[in-house]
């Protein structure tokens, strides 16, 4: 890294403890993922994600934090992230682009289905948008991988988060197929629900930090 090559972004998401926020910052991460979606089993509540936040900051190179909401108010993201002390807003479910719009620098859009018109949402604070595997029913942590080829046409001249089934055995391969800005993995880190892994953790950014990754 020294030679002009961008450095893999890589995102732990699904944080719900103030000891794997530590581990997974320690270990390298540059976005840390606290889930307010109240029927995911990774939800958190604000105070302990405003608890998360402070530790956090706290560290000599601290990690972005976001915040990830399912069809959440503008008021009510706005709210948390000024609470609970956080960067960016990851807008999971099936939000209007007025809602992607209103948020502005401070929130990213989750891409599912790659079919559909994607328009061109560069930002002054990457990543652009996000894309995830599309399952019927689930806003993340399903596990399922998304279709690289077709996330691939999609990464050009984008700063793409690439997640869905993410683990670090498949890492390396979804990046060398995808050529994404930066990689998400929940699920794909975790010893069991909601609890992180630290030899996954590392492992994972191991895998995504041994690829050189072409400029943009």
């Amino acid at each position: 890294k020294g030679n002009g090559v961008p450095v893999m972004k890589v995102k732990i998401c699904g944080i719900t403890s103030i000891e794997d926020a530590l581990m997974c910052a320690e270990a390298g991460a540059d976005f840390i993922g606290l889930n307010f979606y109240t029927k995911s089993i990774r939800y958190i509540e604000p105070n302990l994600a405003k608890e998360i936040a402070a530790e956090l900051r706290k560290l000599s190179s601290c990690p972005t934090r976001v915040g990830v909401f399912v069809n959440e108010t503008v008021e009510t993201m706005t709210k948390i992230l000024d609470e609970c002390d956080l960067d960016l807003a990851q807008l999971s479910g099936t939000e209007h682009e007025d809602v992607v719009q209103a948020m502005g620098e401070r929130g990213f859009k989750v891409i599912r289905n790659l079919q559909s018109p994607i328009s061109n949402l560069l930002r002054l604070n990457p990543p652009d948008f996000l894309i995830d595997a599309s399952v019927k029913g689930s806003y993340g942590g399903s596990g399922q991988t998304a279709d690289w080829e077709e996330a691939a046409a999609i990464t050009i001249g984008n700063r793409v988060l690439l997640a869905g089934g993410l683990t670090p055995q498949n890492v390396a391969r979804a990046i060398q197929i995808v050529k994404p800005w930066g990689v998400d993995v929940a699920s794909g880190v975790e010893s069991s629900p909601a609890r992180k892994d630290e030899a996954k953790v590392k492992t994972f950014i191991e895998g995504a930090r041994n690829f050189l990754i072409v400029d943009f």
